[in-house]
């Protein structure tokens, strides 16, 4: 593949930026993780990929040199400038100037293409948010290629009963496998951020780790039992509903109320969810 842009460190000179610490900007300038990403999108000329934060064009250069379809998100006005300039003249390259938070990664589908891939180095205040804006599209696209802290791919991979397993990684795992593709140390952006960072991958399950009704309940009762994570799960899920109404949904789920939320895996607070749709639509 052959590279058409210049490293972070030139764009930058060429065009009078600096790093906008405010809004966590560190550009990656490490061949080999740009590389590495490409090689885990797995694009081709039939794909239109979705790269969200693009920056200064690094990585969306070697994702336009796939012959994939790339729609940019970059929501800086000046760095959008830079991608204009850059790529702006590249087959199969579309730049939207708009918050990745709230972007309809659904607009991105086309039947006649792969569910498309989003890609992109999530800003670290941002990864909650967008975290559960990519699960919003879950059915309409593909596999996410992203870069998160180190440790919030360690907590995203862990298993249940684990000290890092939390109510984001419950709610991702139902629906999504995820792997770690990659480390990224902290010298390989500039600037260098004060944490390393580490490429993951999650792929759409043929089928969820749990059936429920209504997936933002499931998501809002997995939050509001992590939130009292130190507590027996009858008393964390009491914000919820009466002590009682929560003990009938253990008894109808299988779990036992005396167990800590960080024990339970995507299948159990499914089966919660379905008692609580259950008791909630018999009431109705």
């Amino acid at each position: 593949m052959t590279d058409r842009i210049a490293p972070p460190r030139e764009l930058l000179r060429r065009y009078g930026l600096t790093a906008r610490h405010s809004w966590g900007q560190n550009f990656l300038h490490e061949v080999a993780i740009h590389d590495a990403i490409v090689e885990a999108a797995e694009l081709s000329p039939r794909t239109r990929a979705v790269e969200i934060g693009a920056g200064l064009g690094t990585l969306t250069d070697r994702l336009l040199g796939t012959g994939s379809e790339v729609w940019a998100i970059e929501r800086d006005r000046d760095l959008c400038g830079v991608l204009r300039a850059e790529l702006g003249a590249r087959p199969g390259f579309r730049l939207f100037e708009a918050d990745a938070v709230k972007f309809d990664y659904s607009s991105a589908r086309d039947e006649a293409r792969p569910r498309p891939p989003i890609i992109g180095n999530l800003p670290y205040q941002l990864t909650g948010p967008l975290l559960f804006a990519l699960l919003a599209h879950h059915d309409a696209v593909g596999p996410w290629i992203i870069m998160v802290q180190e440790e919030v791919a360690q907590r995203l991979c862990a298993e249940p009963g684990s000290r890092r397993y939390g109510g984001v990684t419950a709610s991702l795992s139902r629906v999504r496998s995820i792997a770690t593709v990659c480390r990224a140390p902290r010298g390989c952006f500039l600037p260098a951020p004060r944490v390393d960072s580490a490429v993951i991958r999650l792929d759409p399950l043929t089928r969820p780790r749990g059936e429920v009704g209504d997936d933002l309940g499931y998501q809002a009762l997995v939050r509001t039992a992590f939130q009292r994570r130190r507590k027996v799960l009858s008393n964390a899920l009491s914000a919820l509903a009466p002590r009682d109404e929560v003990l009938a949904w253990c008894h109808a789920a299988g779990v036992d109320p005396r167990t800590r939320p960080e024990r339970l895996g995507p299948e159990e607070f499914a089966a919660l969810q379905r008692a609580r749709e259950a008791t909630e639509a018999a009431r109705a």
